[in-house]
């Protein structure tokens, strides 16, 4: 096969992995790594990260520079550079017409984020952002069961931090996650416990006739871990760290998934991956619009958790 704009010469998809820390080496490349028809290029700024994990996935492929990633022909890019980068890699790759999935947030700033979803669509291409709860089958499944009520709770150990990087890093995917799962148009109200300017707690209300929704997350708890609750018409079901499901309905019954599902597909990551992948691949363009409301919920979190009395 001869190559074309979309492929390599042995017709595979060239795609580049740009940022190689937690998330990346965690959740994306194991399963990146193991898709058929990619052609991965890697790119960090750290030369001895950059061998390492070249030589661990056999990528051959290997750039420090953003220049030469795109001159080197790829489609299409994930992002999982720091936040503070995100608006400069993702508007150069879509001025340079590449398709991107970015890890969330957008940026810190909304008007960025905004600016970010303009661009993509100015350029035709695809934004993408890393919600990957949205994947998640334990959590898509809950699409399909009653839910008048929703209690979505994430605990971190000793995890105070800056109001607007705690909201916009961390508590952004129950946002998301409540914005899926909850009626289109909802009434929000904020509370939350800010000690110096630091985080201790936070609670999202939504509420539209007959359904109330809670996202819950306590920095300073005793434990780690995401719990998700949804019930109507006396069933309940309750997911624990996006993978473990109880069922109650009289008589609760726990199902949970099998040790040997890998956690990229359990936690969403696959199916997102392939979402994206499947588009580069057709020409869909997904839009970042639907994302974009998600951090305009999250700007006005902060706003109100900065402007309540101390």
């Amino acid at each position: 096969m001869e190559p074309t704009a979309h492929t390599s010469a042995d017709g595979s998809l060239p795609v580049a992995v740009i940022g190689l820390g937690g998330i990346a080496q965690k959740a994306y490349l194991p399963v990146l790594g193991a898709l058929p028809g990619l052609d991965l290029r890697l790119m960090t700024r750290d030369p001895g990260k950059l061998a390492r994990i070249g030589h661990a996935y056999r990528v051959r492929h290997l750039f420090t520079d953003l220049d030469d990633v795109i001159a080197s022909g790829i489609r299409a890019a994930f992002v999982h550079a720091p936040t503070e980068l995100h608006h400069a890699l993702v508007t150069r790759l879509l001025e340079a017409d590449i398709d991107v999935l970015v890890d969330k947030p957008l940026s810190y700033s909304l008007t960025e984020s905004r600016r970010m979803t303009e661009l993509a669509r100015e350029r035709g291409r695809s934004l993408m952002v890393g919600f990957n709860r949205r994947y998640a089958p334990a959590y898509t499944q809950a699409l399909d069961g009653p839910r008048d009520l929703i209690v979505l709770q994430k605990d971190r150990h000793a995890g105070t931090g800056d109001v607007r990087t705690i909201v916009l890093d961390d508590f952004i995917h129950l946002v998301d996650t409540l914005r899926m799962l909850a009626p289109r148009q909802a009434d929000l109200d904020v509370h939350g416990r800010v000690v110096d300017g630091q985080l201790h707690h936070v609670v999202l209300r939504a509420a539209a006739p007959g359904f109330t929704g809670l996202a819950v997350m306590n920095r300073s708890g005793g434990s780690a871990g995401e719990v998700l609750q949804t019930a109507g018409a006396d069933r309940r079901r309750d997911v624990v760290n996006l993978t473990d499901v109880t069922e109650h309905d009289g008589v609760p019954s726990l199902c949970r998934g099998s040790d040997w599902e890998p956690v990229g597909r359990r936690r969403g990551f696959e199916a997102m991956c392939l979402r994206f992948l499947d588009a580069v691949r057709t020409g869909e363009r997904l839009d970042a619009g639907d994302a974009l409301i998600t951090h305009e919920w999250c700007e006005e979190i902060v706003t109100r958790l900065t402007a309540q009395p101390r």
